[in-house]
């Protein structure tokens, strides 16, 4: 089965329940991508969780950086991924223990391995999409 990702309305209702968000990938240099758009996001209101192992201790966005989704000490509802898509497969795993309701894979990633894992958990997945250009589209009302 060809993987589709959910229908607008349903990803804008995903967007309404969100509020923790835990960035894989995030940067801590500000010309970045992964940072500019967990920056939007926090703008809009989502907290934003940074998750990078190289800068694990540090502050980004005003929030501590973790190495993994394992060491948040916190519920996450959703995992967004700013890594290649060989490693979104490890990553849907550490979703799933940490009990994450969606996996989102950034802009130009894609990993079936990754959705088939999501789905196995129950986990929404969204792959190949700007989380931040589908925020500014649909400009959910969040609870």
């Amino acid at each position: 089965m060809a993987f589709e990702n959910p229908s607008r309305e349903e990803i804008k209702k995903i967007l309404e329940d969100v509020g923790t968000i835990a960035v894989v990938g995030l940067s801590d240099k500000p010309d970045r991508t992964s940072y500019m758009v967990a920056g939007a996001m926090q703008s809009r209101g989502y907290r934003i969780i940074p998750v990078n192992p190289m800068a694990a201790g540090q502050q980004i966005l005003g929030e501590t950086c973790y190495a993994s989704l394992r060491d948040i000490p916190e519920p996450v509802d959703m995992v967004n991924v700013f890594r290649r898509s060989e490693f979104c497969a490890d990553v849907a795993r550490e979703a799933a223990e940490v009990h994450a309701r969606t996996l989102w894979l950034q802009l130009g990633v894609f990993s079936d391995e990754a959705a088939e894992i999501a789905r196995q958990h129950e986990m929404k997945i969204i792959m190949d999409r700007c989380i931040k250009v589908e925020e500014a589209i649909l400009r959910p009302v969040r609870n």
